[in-house]
C-alpha cells in the first residue's frame, strides 16, 4: 500500500491512497472467512461454506469485492494516515476513483487537519496563584477562631463593629406578601455574618442601641421587602489572653509560641498545596489565552464536546443519575449546560494549539529517544509490549498523535519553568516555595497516566 498527502483546502490534505491486488486479494478472502461464518447456505455448516459457493450465494465476486472494499478502507485510511504522518481531526471524505471491479484499489480522501498556529509573548507570560505566604494577620485569625470557643460578652456602650452581638426587634414587609408582616422580638444578630439581607452589615456600622435602621432587600417568599431593625444592645466578645496557661488548658499545645508555630506550619502547608494545585491548570490557560479564539476549529471545539458531555454521562450514570436529575440539582438548564460544556471544550482545544505552537517556537520536538523511552513507559503502564504498542497506534492511525503527547509533556514541562509566578496582589513568588520534593517528576508520568 501506498499513501501520498498534498495539501488542500485551509487545513485540509487530499490523501491519495493506492492498494495493490495482493493486498486487495487479501482483503476480500478476510471478506469471505467472515461472510461465510454468518450466511446460511443449506448443506454447509456455518464457517464451512466454500469460497465459490458463497460467492454465488451473495450475488457474484463483484458482490464480495465490494463488500470487501466497503469493510478494508477504514484499515487502510488508517494505516496510510501513519504512513503520511498527518493528523486528522474529523472523518474523512473518501472516493473511491479505481479498482472497483478490479485490480489495484486507489481512494482519495479529503482529510482536515488540526492548524498550526503561531504564538508569541509566551516568554513573558505572568501567571496568578493564590499566595503560598502567611502572613502575621492570618495566623492570629487561626488563633482567634481557638479563643472564640472560650470567649465572653460583655455589654457595651459605643457604634456597632463588625463582630459584635446585637439584640434586636426585627419587622419585615414583603411587596405583595399574603398574610401579616413577618416580625421577630430579641433576635440575636452577629453584625458581618449576612444573615438578614444584604445592606444590613454596611449600613449598621457606627449606630447605637436605642436606634432604628431601615433597609430595603429580598424577603423570604423571594419578594422585595422592607426591613426594619430596633437596635436594643450591643454585647462584644471578649477573648481570653493567649497564655501558655490557657493554651496548655484548651488546646492539644504546650505553650502560645508552639501554638503559633504549629498554626504557621500547618497554613503553609496548605497555602503551598493549593498554590502548587492551581499552577499547572493557570500556567496552561494562561497559555491558551495566546491562541485567537477564532483560530480553534469548530470541528475540533464540537467533538471535544461531545467528549465532556459522553463522560459526564457516564458519571451519571454510575452514580445511577440521568441528565434531568442532574440539571434540576445544579439548577441550570440544558442550554446553559451545552454552553458551559462549548466553553471549556474551546478553552482545552486553544490550549492544545498553543502548546503545539510552543514546540515549535521552543523547538522542543522531542528527539528518538525520548519516543522510545515514552513508548516503554506507557507500554509498561498499560501492561503490552512494546512492539505491540508501536503495531497497534501505526494501525489506527494515532503514531503521530502519540509523538505529539510526548512533545506536548514537554512543552508543558517548559511553560511550568519559564512563566513568572505572582500572587493576586502582583508580587512575584519564589519558585521555591512550589517546588514539592515528594511530587512525581513529569518525566516518570507517561501518556497513559496523563
Amino acid at each position: 500500500m501506498r499513501a501520498t498527502a498534498s495539501p488542500g483546502d485551509t487545513n485540509h490534505v487530499k490523501l491519495v491512497v493506492e492498494v495493490d491486488e495482493v493486498e486487495m486479494s487479501d482483503a476480500i478472502d478476510r471478506t469471505a472467512s467472515t461472510l461465510a461464518k454468518q450466511v446460511s447456505v443449506k448443506g454447509f455448516r456455518k464457517g464451512k461454506v466454500p469460497k465459490s459457493v458463497l460467492i454465488a450465494h451473495i450475488g457474484g465476486a463483484d458482490v464480495l469485492r465490494g463488500e470487501a472494499i466497503r469493510e478494508s478502507i477504514p484499515d487502510f485510511y488508517a494505516r496510510a494516515v501513519a504512513d503520511a504522518a498527518i493528523d486528522p481531526i474529523s472523518e474523512p471524505t473518501i472516493t473511491v476513483t479505481a479498482g472497483e471491479d478490479h485490480g489495484e484499489l486507489v481512494f482519495e480522501a479529503d482529510v482536515e487537519i488540526r492548524p498550526e498556529v503561531v504564538i508569541s509573548g509566551q516568554g513573558g507570560l505572568r501567571v496568578t496563584l493564590p499566595s503560598p505566604q502567611v502572613t502575621d494577620v492570618e495566623v492570629d485569625a487561626q488563633i482567634d477562631q481557638f479563643r472564640e470557643t472560650d470567649a465572653t460578652l460583655h455589654d457595651v456602650d459605643r457604634p456597632i463593629v463588625t463582630g459584635d452581638l446585637v439584640t434586636m426587634d426585627v419587622h419585615v414587609t414583603e411587596v405583595g406578601a399574603e398574610g401579616e408582616p413577618f416580625e421577630m422580638n430579641d433576635f440575636m444578630y452577629t453584625v458581618g455574618s449576612g444573615a438578614i439581607t444584604s445592606g444590613v452589615d454596611e449600613l449598621i456600622l457606627g449606630l447605637r442601641a436605642g436606634e432604628d435602621l431601615t433597609v430595603s432587600g429580598t424577603g423570604r417568599s423571594g419578594n422585595d421587602a422592607t426591613y426594619v431593625l430596633h437596635l436594643k444592645q450591643i454585647k462584644e466578645r471578649v477573648l481570653p489572653e493567649l497564655s501558655d496557661e490557657w493554651v496548655v488548658e484548651n488546646t492539644e499545645w504546650t505553650s502560645a509560641d508552639e501554638m503559633r508555630d504549629a498554626l504557621l506550619d500547618q497554613m503553609r502547608r496548605r497555602k503551598v498545596a493549593e498554590a502548587r494545585y492551581a499552577q499547572r491548570d493557570a500556567a496552561l490557560v494562561a497559555l491558551g489565552e495566546l491562541v485567537v479564539e477564532g483560530d480553534a476549529p469548530e470541528s475540533l471545539v464540537v467533538s471535544e464536546t461531545n467528549e465532556r458531555l459522553h463522560n459526564l454521562g457516564q458519571r451519571l450514570a454510575e452514580q445511577k443519575l440521568d441528565f434531568e436529575t442532574f440539571l434540576q440539582i445544579t439548577n441550570q438548564s440544558a442550554d446553559s449546560l451545552l454552553a458551559t460544556l462549548r466553553e471549556d471544550a474551546a478553552r482545552a482545544v486553544r490550549i492544545d494549539l498553543a502548546l503545539r505552537a510552543l514546540v515549535r517556537a521552543e523547538g522542543l520536538e522531542p528527539t528518538e529517544q525520548e519516543i522510545d523511552d515514552e513508548f516503554e513507559r506507557t507500554a509498561a503502564s498499560m501492561g503490552v509490549a512494546v512492539d505491540v504498542l508501536r503495531a497497534n497506534l501505526h494501525d489506527t492511525g494515532r503514531t503521530v498523535a502519540f509523538v505529539a503527547e510526548v512533545a506536548k509533556m514537554k512543552a508543558s514541562r517548559w511553560l511550568l519553568d519559564n512563566v513568572t509566578y505572582v500572587d493576586p496582589a502582583g508580587l512575584e513568588i519564589d519558585r521555591g516555595l512550589l517546588r514539592d520534593d515528594e511530587t512525581p517528576n513529569d518525566d516518570e508520568t507517561s501518556i497513559a497516566d496523563a
